[in-house]
């Protein structure tokens, strides 16, 4: 019986062992070569998810309804989702177990019992937006509590009390989240959505500052309105300096018009809006311009500080960037609507406008301000309680702040009547003021009764560590 040759089979197995090793070889030397990902959307619910959505549809129908028109749920992101956490985590919500077992609550048995958080943090929104949390995490937003308890006297000397400072500064700029003895979210800093928010979990600031839940509509947050909660006042006008601009002029004449559901990275000038929103100038991508969820990019001064520097240079919290770098970037967001001659015309009154502000206001008075105490003739024991702080206070914070900030978004009512005019009055008055004391020898008089300086003046040991 003649034997079956094993030949064609070993050489067809070592041809295809030499093709193998040839793709390997060329696999090795390519390390760009392309990977083929492997997709899978899981459409299921489970039974936990839809005890949640059917609770809540009955319960709290306003957070369903806002859910239920989401792209998260088209997409099947359910609570569980977002809400979910690992048993024995700080921040579960003892409270919100006391719903099973209940025969009156659709779906209120045991056999759903999930452990679940109350706030959603970043950290949690990561799993799905990576980049925007990273991008987020780096930026003044997320450590704007940091910032302000560096900078601010208003905390650091304990003049204000602890509900103002909750149902005010805080607000805005966040609370440091505490999980009381009961596993319950401690009243003093909850309920709150502040950008600098700092979670009990560790990660900084709350995604829903500007995707307000349960929408977390982009739409949304690219609207102005997004950002009028906390930049607004005598302090930070930016929603009425960019309303009165020729840019807020056009928006509310058009708006109608806009696209703001365009899928991100395609939101186009001339295509899906007329004129820029804050987040266009700010966050979104235009052009050669990538979007981000870090607003210190793009900036090439620092306004908002009492002497404007760089924003690499400014010491509460320098940025990683080159203003060079972030100017350009800006400018080619401009360049969508704006030739360079107007764009660096423009550029051009905005930095004269900072160093006259900075060398005809800010420095001389910064001066006599550190005078005024070396010479004993104001107190450094508290802020605010003499006239003279004060109106140095609100020199840089207010008329300062909008003098600078109008010159850079166009608002001339701001950069002049609001702005630069009243520096001119507040300067003379402090200045008056200073010289009548240096000149005399007398010290300032100080408000006895300074009402409700009740605050904390101890910094945040979750961001500064333990403190002396």
């Amino acid at each position: 019986m003649r034997r079956p040759s094993f030949l064609p089979a070993f050489g067809l197995l070592l041809v295809g062992l030499l093709l193998y090793g040839g793709f390997s070889a060329v696999n090795a030397q390519q390390p760009n070569f392309p990977v083929v990902k492997e997709y899978r959307i899981e459409r299921s619910v489970p039974p936990q998810a839809v005890a949640c959505i059917e609770c809540h549809r009955a319960t709290t129908p306003g957070v369903f309804a806002d859910w239920a028109k989401s792209r998260h749920a088209s997409a099947n992101i359910t609570c569980l989702d977002c809400h979910l956490v690992q048993s024995g985590e700080e921040d579960i919500a003892q409270g919100h177990e006391k719903y099973y077992g209940r025969s009156d609550l659709p779906y209120g048995e045991s056999q759903y019992k999930v452990p679940i958080a109350s706030i959603v943090t970043p950290k949690d929104c990561s799993r799905c937006h990576p980049d925007e949390v990273t991008q987020y995490s780096r930026s003044k937003h997320a450590n704007t509590l940091e910032i302000i308890w560096k900078i601010d006297p208003w905390l650091n000397k304990g003049m204000n009390s602890a509900n103002e400072r909750k149902t005010g500064c805080f607000n805005c700029h966040g609370t440091v989240i505490k999980i009381d003895a009961k596993g319950g979210i401690d009243p003093a800093t909850w309920p709150n959505a502040g950008v600098g928010r700092l979670n009990a979990d560790g990660s900084k600031g709350s995604c829903t500052s500007c995707h307000t839940r349960h929408r977390f509509s982009i739409a949304e947050a690219r609207m102005p309105e997004a950002c009028d909660q906390c930049h607004l006042g005598p302090d930070h006008p930016q929603i009425e300096i960019y309303n009165e601009s020729k840019h807020g002029t056009m928006y509310h004449a058009y708006k109608e018009e806009y696209n703001f559901k365009a899928a991100p990275g395609t939101w186009t000038a001339g295509v899906d809006y007329r004129a820029p929103t804050c987040a266009v100038c700010h966050m979104s991508g235009s052009g050669k311009v990538m979007g981000t969820h870090d607003v210190t990019e793009r900036l090439s001064w620092e306004t908002q500080a009492p002497l404007t520097v760089r924003p690499q240079d400014f010491k509460p919290f320098p940025a990683k960037t080159d203003w060079q770098v972030e100017r350009e970037k800006m400018k080619n967001v401009c360049r969508q609507c704006h030739s360079d001659a107007w764009i660096n015309d423009v550029y051009n009154g905005f930095d004269n406008a900072v160093t006259e502000y900075n060398d005809v206001y800010f420095k001389p008075a910064k001066a006599t301000l550190d005078e005024l105490y070396e010479k004993g003739l104001l107190s450094k024991e508290k802020f605010f309680d003499e006239h003279l702080e004060v109106e140095y206070y609100e020199l840089w914070h207010h008329e300062g702040r909008r003098a600078r900030m109008g010159a850079m978004m166009m608002a001339p009512d701001y950069a002049w009547w609001h702005g630069f005019y009243e520096c001119k009055l507040r300067f003379n008055k402090f200045m008056e003021g200073a010289g009548h004391l240096v000149k005399t020898g007398e010290k300032a008089y100080i408000y006895p009764n300074f009402p409700n300086a009740t605050g904390s003046t101890q910094r945040p040991e979750k961001i500064f560590g333990p403190q002396q």
